[in-house]
């Protein structure tokens, strides 16, 4: 069964500036559909409230 979790995009100052939902067997497999999405920055992944872990980007992020 797989679990709804959300992908967010972390500006240089902290603030959440994009969101990509996406569905997952589990939270390592999350980690790892998020990880596509670092190109464009840091990117903190959750599943409803709660924080499933953080993955770093590149610096500077691709446009």
């Amino acid at each position: 069964m797989s679990g709804q979790y959300r992908a967010y995009l972390v500006g240089e100052n902290g603030v959440f500036r994009g969101a990509e939902a996406f569905e997952a067997p589990s939270d390592t497999s999350a980690l790892a559909v998020a990880q596509r999405f670092t190109r464009r920055g840091d990117v903190e992944v959750w599943q409803l409230g709660r924080k499933i872990g953080k993955l770093k980007g590149p610096w500077p992020p691709e446009a």
